[in-house]
């Protein structure tokens, strides 16, 4: 835990992520980095100096592999609240629009539901789990299939919710999450979307990995040139997934 509140403390301090009085919704999807964050920020609270409270919400968007009493058993282990709301995000990407590219559409039902609880329970701010890895991923995909040069941003303010979202990981690499998951016993969900590991940006993964052996500094140097270009960029919002 001591190496994920390391990276975690870094991103909310370098950009402000966390304020006196903020209440946080935590995304839990039950997958590794949804559950990583989720203790990190119960570990977090005990001793940062600025106050905040936490919950955590989860949409079910209709897949029957989906697990409500394993999501609930991991917030009733660490005494945080859970709010699960349904959605119908099975039905319109995969059934009715029948979408070859559903990620980028499913993540923007998602968004809405959960700004929808993260208003109606009185928070500020929105905790997604996009660790280093989906943020170099987000930077290919981009670049390769729309020509433009950007990623997510680590925090950014939505007007027209009043919510701010702050991703706490992106200095956290997924081999760190898996280290943590799997050092200290905790399972995730066997599956969390029907597009796990056949989806574009699974392929940019491969691709990273493979170029990765002839080019042993390649996540460092991408990592690096977003680092410095991120106020030139104007970070994308909007990302391929």
């Amino acid at each position: 835990m001591q190496r994920i509140l390391s990276h975690m403390r870094k991103a909310i301090e370098e950009y402000h992520m966390i304020e006196e009085g903020d209440k946080i919704a935590i995304c839990l999807s039950g997958g590794k980095d949804s559950i990583t964050m989720l203790h990190a920020f119960k570990n977090l609270q005990r001793f940062y100096p600025k106050k905040f409270e936490i919950i955590a919400v989860s949409i079910d968007p209709g897949f029957e592999f989906f697990n409500t009493e394993f999501l609930q058993k991991i917030c009733d282990n660490l005494n945080i609240a859970l709010f699960i709301e349904k959605s119908h995000a099975k039905e319109i990407v995969f059934d009715i629009r029948k979408e070859k590219n559903p990620c980028s559409l499913c993540a923007n039902l998602r968004r809405g539901v959960i700004n929808s609880i993260a208003i109606r329970e009185g928070c500020n701010k929105i905790a997604l789990g996009h660790n280093q890895d989906d943020v170099l991923e987000t930077f290919l995909l981009n670049l390769f299939y729309t020509g433009s040069i950007g990623t997510f941003s680590p925090i950014s303010y939505m007007d027209r919710s009043k919510i701010t979202l702050i991703r706490p990981l992106i200095y956290t690499p997924e081999k760190d999450t898996k280290r943590f998951i799997k050092k200290n016993n905790l399972s995730v969900m066997p599956k969390v979307c029907p597009m796990d590991g056949t989806s574009k940006r699974e392929d940019i993964k491969q691709l990273i990995f493979s170029l990765s052996k002839d080019i042993p500094m390649i996540r460092a140097n991408l990592f690096g040139t977003i680092q410095r270009n991120l106020e030139d960029w104007k970070i994308t919002k909007n990302t391929i997934n």
